[in-house]
């Protein structure tokens, strides 16, 4: 494999796409406020004909990410619309329906459960565990949870994680997410589904959406997935066959340090690479 090519400027790689996959924390925003250099490349790219697809493993609907975005102040001229973890993962909640489920998340996941069918319950009564999240990831860490999961894995409640995520950055603090409470579980022998990136359903969602934007079957060679994270947005877009650029921020690499160098030493011990690096999506 050939080593990125490191750009400062997107704009090279827009005329050989319809399509782009965008992450969205730690590429569009840092959580608390938008990117402005990313914002105004999207919207770039969707006024000389292109579309952006959002695509996220936050375990919200579409609708409550999209709601976020305006509250942060992320324009929706940037994209077309939105693909996130939690659409997908309801697809697999939902053959739960009826059932006794755990859910370890905060409060404003709910919403993914909603016409589901199911009954939220205490760990020890659960046939099934939906990770969104942890109930405080200001506070808590996946050793928080230890004795539950130790409980819940050996009597061997599958669990369905919603955001495969194990950290971001949120206004440069690294805090835990669903994915490093899943890796937790199944440390303990506990068996876990996922939906979000890396996983294809995502990108199958991403896919149908485009097709429909562009009012013909999308073309995988013209479709670009662009991200912050190496085990998920790059792993991701390469097992779904799509050439990458991979965001050099914060979550892998220190600010300051050698983008060349340091995103190297990242994917020096992965089978996989980027097409591109940069530091920041900008146009």
């Amino acid at each position: 494999m050939s080593d990125p090519t490191h750009l400062q400027s997107i704009s090279a790689l827009a005329p050989a796409t319809d399509v782009w996959f965008v992450d969205i924390w730690g590429v569009m925003h840092n959580g608390v406020a938008p990117f402005a250099s990313a914002v105004d490349a999207c919207v770039t790219y969707r006024r000389s004909g292109g579309r952006v697809i959002l695509i996220s493993n936050s375990p919200r609907l579409r609708d409550g990410v999209k709601r976020q975005l305006d509250g942060i102040g992320v324009t929706g001229e940037a994209y077309d619309d939105i693909v996130t973890s939690g659409d997908v993962s309801r697809q697999l909640i939902a053959a739960w329906s009826g059932k006794p489920v755990f859910h370890i998340g905060p409060e404003r996941d709910k919403p993914t459960f909603e016409g589901l069918g199911l009954t939220l319950v205490p760990d020890s009564a659960a046939h099934g565990i939906v990770c969104t999240g942890l109930f405080n990831d200001e506070r808590e860490t996946p050793a928080s949870y230890r004795a539950v999961l130790e409980r819940l894995a050996l009597r061997h409640v599958p669990m369905i994680c919603a955001n495969p995520d194990k950290t971001v950055l949120r206004a440069g603090r690294t805090i835990p997410c669903a994915g490093a409470v899943a890796e937790a579980y199944e440390g303990l022998g506990g068996s876990v589904r996922y939906a979000g990136k890396p996983y294809g359903p995502i990108y199958d969602a991403a896919f149908a959406l485009s097709s429909g934007l562009l009012g013909r079957a999308a073309d995988k060679t013209r479709a670009l997935a662009i991200g912050d994270g190496v085990a998920t947005d790059i792993e991701g877009a390469v097992r779904a066959g799509l050439r990458s650029v991979f965001i050099a921020g914060g979550l892998h690499v220190r600010a300051g340090e050698d983008v060349v160098g340091a995103s190297a030493a990242l994917f020096s011990n992965v089978s996989f690479k980027p097409d591109a690096v940069m530091r920041q999506l900008a146009w």
